[in-house]
């Protein structure tokens, strides 16, 4: 359950509008993608919506344009588009190849993929491959842009284990509505140690990217900084959808893709889900619980067996997490139990080994706080010209980040690499967040203590809240490995 203290914790997360940015975004011009509409509007929202009346899409896989010389290269343009998010209704959202969320790209470790992306919008770009492994020249750094009508090459050589990875906007001062406005998509990393195991796969391994979002009336994105009324609940692009299922196991690679909100998912008959994977990979055993927590930016990757049920039910996936009244977000997308099917596919007791964590060779702490209309990383609003942290090339450090705000939640996300949740509050961590992680969340006051390894590329990256409007209000830091 949400404790009393995360409540009042999500529940002061409004932040403030656009005059807390900074010039570069103040001076968008009227023809920007697209205008933003009245903060605040209410207008098709969650309460108007008829629920369970769109089918929630399977974001289609991306084919490559060529598989030569063993790199599977990829073309993709960032475009303006409609999409039926609301029953009815067309609103104009920001894509890759149209697509809202964008194509799901499904690589191999080994495999380099190389993805060419045109920027036909009227605002620079920047694609951030999220929980990658990558040369700064690919890693989406926030002030490294592709300019509006150009292109730029990305290149991921995917050396690092499986894991559910995400590709998403990350321009400073416009990641925010860039990937409010749809800038995001499913990036499947898959190996050996995850093939072999006989996990639910093919047309029964889903990914479902869930967020919350606010319409005008005529059903257009609202989008203000630090917005808390976005209260109508999106999964795969498609507001409170039905999703048909066999009464079997499905796997769901679950993304909270929304800007801030909070999910702590379950079912509503208060069923098990096991969770196998967060965002990193597998976990080493499978995890069963009633619901699963998610911050902005995290995934868990979840078993759930609907052989359980008869053929003819139907089953509502709720999110229990604040801001905003429950009968808004307390509800996500309906599972349609609607035929019987051959159901192989295994849970096996242990997923696999995780390598030891070395010997820290250094130690440093991280604080994280808000006083708006700013946001700070250690007493600092961002400046790409300045580095915060040197690290050494090789080096295993031990991060102690705290969330010193008194009100605000936040959640922490390093570029580059995977990392080690040792502690939460001096104490261990939840055991949902034993693996890999690149996001992890800190409600007001919380610390929590990470390791990581810098081992794979020098170069300089960020790291920052991934409550992406906080990170365009300042709280994000470079550290340059060398």
């Amino acid at each position: 359950m949400f404790t009393r203290r995360e409540a009042l914790g999500a529940a002061g997360s409004v932040l403030v509008t656009g005059a807390a940015l900074t010039p570069l975004i103040a001076a968008r011009s009227a023809a920007s993608d697209p205008p933003a509409a009245a903060p605040g509007a209410a207008g098709a929202g969650a309460a108007t919506v008829e629920r369970f009346r769109l089918a929630m899409p399977v974001p289609p896989v991306l084919a490559p344009v060529s598989t030569a010389g063993g790199v599977d290269r990829y073309a993709m343009t960032m475009r303006t588009a409609t999409a039926e998010i609301l029953p009815g209704l067309r609103t104009e959202v920001l894509t890759y190849n149209g697509q809202f969320p964008g194509p799901t790209v499904r690589a191999r470790s080994g495999r380099p993929v190389v993805i060419r992306q045109h920027n036909a919008l009227t605002m620079p770009t920047s694609v951030h491959l999220h929980g990658a492994s990558v040369a700064p020249s690919s890693d989406g750094d926030p002030m490294d842009t592709v300019a509006a009508g150009t292109s730029r090459t990305y290149r991921y050589p995917n050396r690092q284990p499986h894991a559910s990875l995400w590709y998403h906007d990350h321009a400073h001062h416009m990641e925010s509505e860039h990937v409010y406005r749809g800038l995001s998509g499913a990036y499947l990393l898959r190996d050996r140690t995850e093939a072999r195991l006989p996990l639910p796969a093919g047309a029964y391994d889903v990914p479902i990217a869930i967020r919350d979002a606010a319409f005008t009336e005529d059903g257009q994105f609202s989008y203000a900084m630090g917005d808390r009324n976005r209260t109508t609940m999106l999964a795969n692009g498609k507001a409170y959808p039905y999703f048909r299922v066999a009464a079997r196991k499905y796997r769901f690679r679950l993304l909270n893709a929304s800007n801030m909100r909070m999910l702590r998912l379950r079912l509503g008959d208060g069923g098990p889900i096991v969770q196998i994977g967060t965002d990193g990979g597998l976990l080493a055993r499978p995890l069963t619980a009633t619901d699963v927590f998610l911050s902005a930016g995290e995934r868990a990757d979840v078993v759930i067996d609907f052989s359980r049920y008869p053929v003819g039910t139907e089953l509502v996936l709720e999110n229990t997490a604040p801001p905003g009244p429950a009968d808004l977000v307390g509800q996500v997308l309906r599972f349609d139990v609607d035929r019987t099917a051959d159901d192989p596919s295994e849970i096996p007791a242990v997923l696999r080994t995780l390598p030891p964590l070395p010997e820290p060779t250094a130690e440093r702490s991280v604080s994280m706080n808000m006083k708006p209309p700013q946001a700070f990383m250690d007493d600092k609003v961002y400046d790409p010209a300045r580095v915060d942290a040197h690290v050494r090339y090789g080096a295993s450090e031990v991060w102690t980040v705290t969330n010193a705000s008194p009100e605000f939640p936040h959640n922490f996300h390093m570029h580059l690499v995977q990392f080690r949740v040792l502690e939460r509050n001096g104490k261990d961590p939840n055991p949902s967040e034993t693996g890999l992680k690149d996001t992890v969340n800190l409600m007001p006051g919380e610390t929590v203590k990470l390791q990581a390894t810098f081992d794979a590329y020098r170069g300089s990256y960020v790291y920052h809240c991934h409550m992406l409007d906080h990170s365009a209000m300042g709280m994000m830091a470079t550290m340059k490995i060398a």
